[in-house]
């Protein structure tokens, strides 16, 4: 077995791979790195070529760091980066030397033992992870988590151990490390940790575990990708960055790293929008006075006038729904706009579940704790009525009969939500008239589009009154407000 030079602590037996197969591998990480929406062009690819020139394959985890500021553009990329760079240029390749040596024993079945059985080899596990944790021993974790995967991560019924695969949430679920956390904290007390509170302690050891939980996962990807291919396996596998998450598919933690990109996306939002406002100032060719000084120049124009204009910030309205799984994309593109404020001459937000109500003054006030938002505004705001369900059309109804003042020749008015109307009437009506009275109206649609129009989904209706487009993450969400928001 070879594989990339590394530290002592190898997977497999490390040897020097071969100039075209490095340059196969940087191709193949670029790659990789292009399909998960980093922008990396030839000179980067040439820069990282020439890091690998220079720095050589000796030293790995210098090799990540140039390789790193060679491709990368900003802090967000790194987890996508490093992911996929352990895939190309791994430790080594087989079963991990440590293991090898004094390989687990492998139980015949491979299912865990039923409730109440006991399970030897999972308790020494168990034991050992414990001690190595209490010790923050990551030498000892890297070599735990290719025994744990060595252990209980394997699948499938192929002639070749692991033929079929690895799984480190199968492995992960065996071993449940989370269980631990009581016994290393009362170890860390019996060591003298007295000047730490229980709870920042606890929260040192969940960072501990969630480390431990990364080393199994990267050890069971890159067994797989041993088997399938390292560009398949970084296809599928590897989490995409924070930008490129599915709203409706985003967790808590990935909500939060959504919420710390709102401020350096705002300020990228505003400066196409500036320049867009410049070029638009102005206006179209004025033929007449061009003709007038083409005379000085023998009747050659060049110097074209221009009809100047002084285009006025445009006025926005935001529609959100709130209810659900939808609330995490109407809260996100909430404080985009917020922080994009300045761009619009006036901004007022609408929330809304079965009823409508203003919460702009609420997200002026919210900026503080941007995580509690859209729970402030379903205590606060009364935005439901005698039930709790979506009801798009009993909302576009009340803000036609109760906000459109809001609505002018001016306003931009963006509808934030996946119109799932529980089978009620979507009241296509509301939507026109709100429609007749703006400058432009846009759906921004969280679901795919293959999925409107199925099961409760009043999105075909919607679709026949206003522009609607499909809007998965905060990616899609920032070209859509570049690209249509009027200047």
């Amino acid at each position: 077995m070879s594989g990339t030079p590394g530290t002592p602590e190898t997977p497999g037996t490390p040897a020097a791979p071969a100039p075209a197969d490095t340059a196969a591998r940087l191709t193949g990480l670029v790659r990789a790195l292009r399909g998960h929406g980093l922008r990396i062009g030839p000179a980067e690819t040439v820069d990282a070529a020439a890091v690998l020139d220079v720095l050589g394959l000796t030293d790995r985890e210098q090799m990540r760091a140039g390789l790193a500021a060679a491709l990368l553009r900003s802090e967000g990329q790194r987890p996508v980066f490093d992911a996929s760079f352990d895939l190309f240029f791994p430790l080594g390749v087989g079963t991990p030397e440590a293991v090898r040596n004094s390989p687990p024993p492998v139980p015949d079945d491979p299912e865990p033992p039923r409730f109440g059985r006991p399970d030897p080899l999972r308790d020494q596990l168990r034991e050992r992870l414990a001690a190595a944790l209490t010790a923050d021993d990551r030498a000892a974790q890297a070599r735990l988590a290719g025994e744990v995967v060595e252990a209980f991560g394997r699948y499938g019924t192929g002639g070749t151990p692991g033929s079929d695969g690895w799984s480190a949430h199968q492995a992960l679920g065996r071993l449940a490390p989370e269980t631990l956390l009581a016994r290393i904290l009362a170890a860390l007390r019996q060591q003298g940790a007295d000047d730490l509170s229980d709870r920042v302690l606890a929260d040192e050891i969940r960072r501990r575990i969630r480390d431990f939980r990364a080393l199994v996962s990267g050890e069971a990807r890159r067994r797989v990708a041993e088997l399938s291919g390292a560009e398949r396996i970084a296809e599928r596998a590897v989490a995409p960055t924070a930008d490129r998450i599915d709203f409706l598919a985003a967790g808590r933690e990935q909500l939060a790293e959504l919420r710390r990109t709102v401020h350096p996306l705002a300020r990228k939002l505003a400066t196409r929008l500036a320049a867009r406002r410049r070029r638009a100032a102005r206006g179209r060719i004025d033929l007449r006075r061009t003709l007038r000084r083409s005379l000085g120049t023998g009747g050659v124009p060049l110097r074209p006038a221009y009809r100047l204009r002084r285009p006025a910030r445009p006025e926005l309205v935001l529609l959100c729904d709130v209810s659900g799984s939808v609330a995490g994309f109407a809260d996100f593109t909430m404080l985009l706009v917020r922080a994009m404020s300045e761009q619009f001459s006036k901004v007022r937000v609408f929330a809304f579940v079965n009823r409508t109500a203003e919460v702009t003054d609420l997200l002026r006030r919210g900026q503080d704790d941007p995580a509690r938002l859209a729970a402030r505004i379903l205590a606060e705001a009364k935005v439901t009525g005698y039930h709790g369900n979506s009801d798009y059309g009993s909302a576009l109804g009340d803000f036609a009969e109760q906000h459109l003042d809001a609505v002018g020749p001016r306003t931009c008015v963006l509808v934030l939500g996946d119109a799932r109307n529980n089978h009620r009437d979507p009241n296509p009506e509301a939507l026109r008239r709100i429609a007749a009275r703006a400058r432009r109206v846009f759906w921004l649609n969280p679901e795919h589009p293959g999925l409107w129009g199925t099961g409760d989904s009043a999105a075909p209706a919607y679709a026949d009154v206003v522009e609607m487009h499909d809007c998965r993450n905060a990616r899609r969400l920032g070209e859509l407000i570049a690209r249509l928001l009027p200047v």
